[in-house]
């Protein structure tokens, strides 16, 4: 069976575990998934990331939501013309650094450290490897975000769950609630122009408990998730197989 939706929003994570920026156009690409996604990463106390033979490590050697959720409160921007990166955060200064540079490196490193505060467990330093990407999977270019999924939590719940939880890359909606757990390895999906093929479903951890807009753990989502449906999953990795331009508005197809 076809399940025909449509493509909501997009989003990247230049520094993984930061805000999300939405897109109104993503190219993705069957080398690099999508540009400036998780480009760059912050290490929370040496990592072992060896930049000249970049290797996956596991999201909790660096700064993310599942040990440090006061990093939701930070807000960030990658201008892709000039580089530089624009923060802030709650009762701190504004700053906008150069990531190429090790010194805006550091001197990022040292505002983060004042405003995580004790969150912090070690030297922070920011850390990128060309063409290397800190996904969550080292398999999964991209998260697909299926929202009548989370229409059919947040009933469950009670409340409404927001999609930026998940910090998925292409969100969709029209699908059937919880579909795309279902969908076999390799199974093909089209996203408008781009054919990408399934990885697996993505397992949730308490990074989803942490409010995108306050930085507060408020929300069991790991839980509700296993009571609804048995499982913890919610969302699916792929890969893409043929590249091509996205926008929001574009047909999302699955065959389930």
């Amino acid at each position: 069976m076809t399940h025909q939706g449509q493509i909501v929003a997009l989003h990247r994570h230049p520094i993984k575990g930061f805000t999300p920026e939405s897109l109104s156009v993503a190219t993705l690409t069957a080398t690099s998934g999508l540009a400036l996604d998780r480009a760059y990463a912050v290490e929370n106390g040496p990592s072992g990331f060896d930049p000249l033979a970049p290797v996956h490590i596991s999201k909790m050697r660096f700064i993310a939501l599942a040990p440090v959720p006061r990093a939701a409160a930070i807000v960030t921007r990658l201008d892709e013309q000039t580089g530089l990166l624009e923060a802030s955060a709650p009762l701190a200064p504004p700053i906008h650094v150069d990531l190429s540079l090790p010194a805006d490196r550091q001197r990022f490193a040292n505002w983060l450290t004042g405003v995580l505060g004790d969150e912090v467990a070690g030297p922070l330093k920011v850390v990128q490897a060309q063409g290397h990407r800190f996904l969550d999977d080292p398999f999964g270019q991209i998260s697909l975000t299926n929202l009548s999924s989370l229409t059919a939590l947040s009933e469950h719940m009670g409340r409404p769950v927001d999609p930026l939880r998940l910090r998925g890359n292409v969100q969709i909606a029209g699908w059937p609630p919880f579909a795309e757990l279902r969908l076999a390895p390799g199974t093909r999906i089209r996203l408008g122009a781009v054919i990408a093929s399934v990885v697996k479903p993505i397992r949730r951890c308490v990074a989803t408990h942490v409010n995108p807009q306050t930085a507060e753990r408020d929300m069991d989502v790991v839980s509700a998730l296993r009571a609804l449906t048995g499982r913890p999953d919610c969302g699916v990795y792929v890969r893409i197989e043929t590249s091509g331009q996205v926008r929001p508005g574009d047909l999302a197809e699955m065959d389930a």
